[in-house]
């Protein structure tokens, strides 16, 4: 009852004082933390298959809520490229775009800056995110210096053919980051595309909607359609950001 009785800013407030402290720093909002909030589900699995980017762990920012997933892609783009500081007419694809760091893109004021994500039911989308399918983009050959697809590829059925039209859209000397949960355990990727219940492929691939777990043989999905591919680790030069310190970007080259 008395819960219910204080106001959802007050509580906010009580939240951030009580984490606060200096063992983070989200890079997005600025916040000083002391701790990260639980993010993911545990399933086995993932335990198993040591799949770095997915399962239980601690990675939320009390105050903006980004993920390590998406404070990595956002130290990636700002700190290491310095995305922000580029022409304003480069042209970026976002596809399942992150909440904090589209709307941070999105303001910024770059003038093609195109955001998709294919629509689902029961969700809503910024007004700035267009219905887009990852297999039929709609937009001209060789369009586009930037694409970020962050953990989307596990999701379709598919994944070669998405990886062929994101080459597609790419300019040549473009980059295109490309993350996916991936086991470190694991040489090659596991699909079964017999498992169908939502339940099953909880069990089976760690969540309700992946199709596959990506193995260390992604780089060579990648490179089947014509990437050349650089992967590298940043989390040690940014131990403050709560990043997760196995998980690898993938940058695709075209």
């Amino acid at each position: 009852m008395i819960k219910k009785l204080i106001p959802s800013k007050v509580k906010q407030q009580i939240k951030l004082a009580l984490h606060s402290g200096n063992n983070y720093q989200c890079p997005i909002c600025g916040y000083k933390s002391k701790d990260l909030y639980p993010i993911g589900i545990n399933v086995p699995i993932l335990e198993e298959k040591q799949v770095v980017g997915a399962g239980l762990r601690n990675g939320g920012c009390y105050k903006c809520n980004s993920s390590d997933r998406e404070r990595l892609i956002y130290t990636y783009l700002v700190n290491k490229i310095g995305l922000l500081n580029q022409p304003k007419n480069i042209r970026i694809l976002h596809l399942a775009p992150e909440k904090n760091l589209s709307r941070i893109l999105n303001n910024h004021g770059f003038k093609n800056y195109v955001c998709g994500d294919l629509f689902t039911e029961g969700y809503t989308y910024p007004e700035y995110v267009q219905n887009m399918n990852v297999l039929n983009i709609p937009l001209e050959n060789n369009y586009f210096d930037l694409i970020i697809c962050n953990h989307l590829l596990e999701h379709v059925p598919n994944d070669i053919d998405a990886m062929k039209e994101l080459f597609r859209v790419l300019k040549h000397n473009g980059k295109a980051i490309l993350q996916v949960p991936i086991s470190k355990n694991s040489k090659k990727t596991f699909e079964d595309f017999s498992v169908t219940d939502p339940k099953d492929r909880e069990i089976v691939f760690g969540q309700f909607d992946h199709l596959r777990i990506y193995g260390q043989d992604y780089i060579d999905r990648l490179t089947s359609v014509g990437f050349i591919v650089e992967r590298t680790n940043i989390s040690q030069e940014f131990p403050k950001y709560g990043l997760a310190k196995d998980e690898d970007i993938f940058i695709a080259n075209k």
